[in-house]
Order: C-alpha cells, then structure tokens, then sequence
C-alpha cells in the first residue's frame, strides 16, 4: 500500500480524499492556491504545497507546479479528485512517466472515453445501446451536416467531442437553427475544452439521467454498484441525486448493469467510473462515460457499504476487488442534495465568509463539506460548498430525513441553494420519483413568470 498520496484537487473532494487515506494510514500531501491557504483539508494534511495564485489555471490546471509538488514531498500517487485534470489524459501521462502512480485509468483508456465520439463507438461494439445519432464528428461542409440533421430527424441535439460538466451542447429543433448552432458550439467548445470538433444525435423529449457506478481492478475483474438517478438538474448541472434510481424496469436496470461492467472487461477499464444514460420508455441510451469519482458517489457508498474512493486507492496499488458482483447487495435509499454558494433561484455565485455555520446530524445523515464558520468562499471556483446525504430503508425515510437536516443546516454571511432544495423535497413529483432532466428548468421557467 502506498504511504504517501498527493491530493491534486481542492474543496470537499480534497477533504473526502484525504479522510479516506487517514482511515487507511496514509499520509496525505495537499497542494492549494493562494486562495485556499486556510482551507480545513490543508491545515489536517500532513504536508501541504502552495502551487500558485487563485485562478486555477496558474495553480490546479498547472501541471509542472503539481508533479514538482509530488517530488519535493517524496509522494508516490496523485489521486485527481473530480473536475480539474481529473480527466486529462496527458496529465495522466506525465504523472506516470514522472514516476508516480495516477490513481484512475489509464492515459489512453481516458483518451477513449473522453472524446464522446470514440465513446459512443467503443460502447456500441461492447452492446450498450447508444443515443441515435451520427458515428463522427462533423464536417465542416454546411450541406453534409443538414443532410445529417435530417437523417437523425428534429429535434436533434449538437455537442462538444471533448466537452463534460453540461457545457458545449446546444438544442436545436429546425433545421434553419442547425448551422447556427453548430458554429456556436464549436467556439463555445474551442474556448471551454481547447477542442472544437462537435456532432449530433436525437434529441429525447423527456428523459431521465440515469447512471451506473462500476469499479474494475488491473486483473480484468469488475462489479457494478447499482444506479442513480441524476435528473433533477439545470442547465445540465445536477442539483440532486438518489441511489437507487426510482421506477426502474428491474430486467433493464440487471442488463445495463451487467453490460457495464462486460464493457470495462473489455476496453480494459481500471478504477471508478461511471457510465451515464438518458433513460425513456424503459430504454437505456448511452451518452458518456466519467473516468473519475463523481461528485454524488457518496449515495452508492450508502447503500452498497462499499468505499468508492477506497477502492480507488487499493485499485491503483494493483489489489485485486475485494467482492464479486454476488456480492454486492443493495441496501435501503440515499439522497445527496449539492448545498452551492449562490442565490438559490438566480443562480448567481455568493462568495464571501461564513459568519456562522450549523451542519445536520441524527440518523441516516452524512455531510461532506470542507466550510467551516470563518471560512471565506473564494471566488474563483465552482460554488460546490458541501453536500448533505440522507439515507433511509425506504425512499421515503430518505426523503423525511433529508426534511428535518436542512431544517437544521445553518450557513449565514453567504447565500445557498438551501431553500430550493426544501421546494424540490415538497414538490409532488420529486416525491413520486422518476421526473425528467428538463423538470428542474421546466418548473423555475413556470415561478420566473409568477413573479
């Protein structure tokens, strides 16, 4: 087992990492920006480095800075964490040939998945059902691509090859809107990702975002955990996830799972991932898969017992996965909600300090945040500040549980997302489960028009 892991990440990714490596006796080296000098997760870590100011590209996008960091502190693995360069196949890369072990797949396997193209390709020759569309990007002749909207039919939907995080994709639903749509996101691609191509597939009136967490060791084994539901979202950010996915065909739910993880036999697929559907009718269509830890695995961890970030670990340590997939039992229901520094119905950012800070306990609770009272939000980054996990044997437990801790949470000097997320627990569909991803927008287009 390794003794020392860098945590090339920040926020409550870093902190859950670093909780992981100390439950397992490792020593943990924290690299941070200037801004994240007082975070929770650096004054607990063994060793921390500063790596650069406040804006991520001089600091967590800066790859000498972190591989320099590793090698002053004699680390031996860099775990990624999610967003950031957790995806970044040449990052990947050059931790490996600096001498470190990158805790995730490998280079080319994320080069495979991350480009959505050669993704849908490689899913399609493994027998996962795919969204309908074009197998390539397109070209830049204007008449070929009307003639592939056409032969995909309205409404169809342009994305970005190398894009994630819901950005680079644009709805069109005429054909007169095609050409300007596709030169939209491809700059909106080029300057997001550094990748302009784009294509198209069918655009799905009122599907579900359903995901499958797989794990797979270096000797060819792999389990899936179950699914979640990841619909209630906007703008294609996820607001709240559950585990497991509501009114799901059980037939469908085993041969999607069991498809996943014949898939990662086949590409050779190390370490966590996830496989990400839209889901309508009782169909499953894949749309990309995660090559990192997602920011709602905590609702797997609570209803399988397994330590998705754990494995990650001893995965990357060349163990052998610890259970088989008769193993795996599914135990009762798990709802995460995202508490985000921002105006819960506007959306935009709040940064500032926290002037006082109460976090929900009782049974069935789980938080994950790194903020504390004093800490100050910076500006510079995603406004993910915590995350507040109810578990419960029914949904509905769940759901009552999740009621009374946000009752409890008590974050001042700042605003969040709090009081949405007591509208979504009391809004009658959320409680009868199964809404589409275009329900969230649907239902704050509806309150804008009241107001």
């Amino acid at each position: 087992m390794f003794e020392k892991i860098l945590i090339a990440n920040r926020g409550e990714i870093a902190l859950r990492i670093q909780r992981a490596c100390r439950e397992m006796s490792i020593k943990t080296v924290v690299v941070h920006s200037e801004a994240d000098a007082e975070a929770k997760y650096v004054k607990l870590a063994d060793e921390s480095v500063c790596i650069g100011p406040p804006a991520s590209s001089g600091s967590y996008l800066n790859i000498p800075a972190i591989i320099s960091a590793a090698e002053v502190t004699d680390a031996e693995a860099i775990h990624p964490g999610y967003g950031f360069l957790s995806e970044n196949a040449d990052f990947a890369e050059r931790v490996e040939q600096s001498g470190f072990v990158f805790i995730g797949p490998r280079a080319e396997t994320i080069r495979l998945m991350g480009d959505k193209v050669s993704a849908k390709n490689a899913m399609k020759k493994a027998g996962i059902p795919v969204v309908p569309g074009i197998d390539s990007t397109l070209p830049d002749d204007p008449k070929e691509i009307i003639k592939m909207g056409r032969e995909i039919g309205y409404p169809v939907i342009v994305k970005s090859a190398g894009g994630g995080g819901g950005r680079g994709m644009r709805t069109v639903h005429t054909e007169a809107a095609l050409l300007n749509a596709v030169n939209t996101t491809r700059a909106e691609a080029q300057a997001a990702f550094g990748n302009p191509a784009v294509y198209i597939e069918k655009f799905l009136e009122k599907p579900r975002h359903i995901e499958i967490q797989v794990l797979a060791d270096k000797h060819r084994n792999a389990i899936y955990l179950g699914d979640r539901d990841c619909s209630m979202q906007r703008r294609h950010q996820k607001v709240i996830e559950e585990a497991p996915a509501p009114h799901i065909n059980p037939r469908a739910r085993l041969r999607i799972g069991e498809r996943c993880a014949e898939a990662c036999r086949k590409i050779g697929y190390e370490g966590a991932g996830t496989f990400e559907f839209l889901y309508e009718n009782g169909e499953f269509y894949f749309i990309e898969m995660n090559t990192r830890v997602q920011v709602e695995h905590p609702v797997t961890e609570m209803i399988t017992g397994i330590d998705i970030v754990q494995q990650q670990i001893r995965i990357a340590c060349n163990e052998k996965l610890p259970v088989k997939q008769r193993d795996v039992q599914l135990r009762g229901h798990a709802i995460e909600c995202r508490i985000n520094a921002e105006d819960p119905y506007k959306f935009t950012p709040s940064p500032g300090r926290i002037t006082s800070l109460h976090m929900p306990g009782g049974p069935g609770i789980r938080v994950d945040s790194h903020a504390y009272s004093g800490y100050f939000v910076p500006p510079y980054y995603d406004s993910l500040i915590g995350k507040i996990i109810a578990y419960g044997d029914t949904r509905e437990q769940a759901i009552a549980r999740l009621h009374v801790a946000l009752s409890e949470t008590v974050i001042e000097g700042i605003k969040t997302n709090i009081s949405l997320h007591q509208d979504l627990l009391h809004d009658s569909a959320f409680v009868r489960g199964g809404t589409s991803i275009h329900y969230l927008e649907e239902k704050l287009a509806k309150l804008a028009t009241k107001q």
